[in-house]
């Protein structure tokens, strides 16, 4: 009987949990020869958490209230450290609170996962829920961390990881910045299956273009020193365009002067020393037995 720990960060989302929750119920009792538990983490909200009852196919369903608010992908870094530590799992999924990240796809990530138990899964996004102009801007950003990085990163935080990747990742000082960078980084192989991002079960998608710069150059910040030498070899190769388009060329070499220092500025939210210590971080554990 395989142990699937589910880890789920929240911040103020309550509603969006309680419904989460509940279809989580509903999937995994469409899955013979597992057993779910679950982890919410809560990032020092400032909305109290409404009372949590166990759903009756979870085996286990633990809150852990966090001191101060670090963010989603911390949140995310420490709770892979705390299963890893105090949990008996086979796997880890991975999935973000809101309905965004679909709980019917729960079934297909662990029939995935069953075609080889020795790698890991994650939900490549082939549609995505947005308006028209965050969609073109992410495709922007999947273009950018191709080019600089030679990565192609089609996928989020929803993620079935297998243990032994649990255990590469979590010493990991870029897992602090990046699940999916430092995923991409650190694990050479894996599977894959399709998703589609799904509505938020309560208000709009709170990815705002900010935030995904924040996120874009976070995952490829993880590959900084490849971006540094690329970067390096297109400066040489626009100095020798420069005596033929002039002032063109040259800010294009300021834009890209400008991208490196954004991207090592990005490269600071990586502490390997927070993420050993985040268990220090925790205010209240409380285990739901109903």
């Amino acid at each position: 009987m395989k142990k699937i720990a589910i880890l789920i960060p929240v911040y103020n989302d309550w509603e969006s949990l309680l419904a989460l929750l509940k279809d989580i119920n509903s999937e995994i009792q469409k899955i013979n020869n597992c057993k779910f538990s679950c982890l919410v983490v809560n990032d020092a909200s400032t909305i109290k958490a409404p009372t949590l009852f166990k759903p009756i196919n979870l085996e286990n369903l633990t809150l852990i209230n966090m001191k101060k608010n670090t963010g989603h992908q911390r949140c995310i870094a420490f709770g892979l450290r705390y299963i890893n530590l105090k949990e008996n799992y086979d796997r880890v999924i991975v999935m973000d609170g809101d309905g965004e990240d679909r709980p019917a796809e729960i079934p297909k990530l662990i029939e995935k996962a069953n075609q080889n138990t020795n790698l890991s899964v994650v939900a490549k996004r082939v549609k995505r829920s947005e308006g028209p102009l965050f969609q073109n801007l992410y495709k922007f950003h999947k273009f950018i961390t191709l080019f600089f990085t030679g990565k192609k990163i089609n996928f989020g935080n929803y993620i079935c990881l297998t243990k032994k990747d649990v255990s590469i990742l979590i010493d990991k000082e870029s897992l602090w910045s990046s699940i999916s960078g430092s995923f991409k980084k650190h694990i050479n192989n894996f599977n894959e299956i399709s998703s589609v991002r799904g509505l938020r079960y309560f208000g709009p998608s709170r990815m705002s273009i900010f935030k995904l710069a924040v996120h874009s150059f976070s995952i490829i910040s993880v590959f900084k020193y490849i971006v540094f030498l690329r970067s390096t070899f297109l400066l040489i190769f626009l100095m020798f365009l420069a005596k033929y388009f002039g002032s063109a060329v040259i800010f294009l070499q300021i834009i890209l002067i400008l991208f490196n220092l954004l991207i090592f500025l990005a490269s600071l939210r990586e502490n390997k020393k927070a993420l050993i210590n985040s268990h220090e971080n925790i205010l209240t554990k409380h285990n739901i037995t109903q």
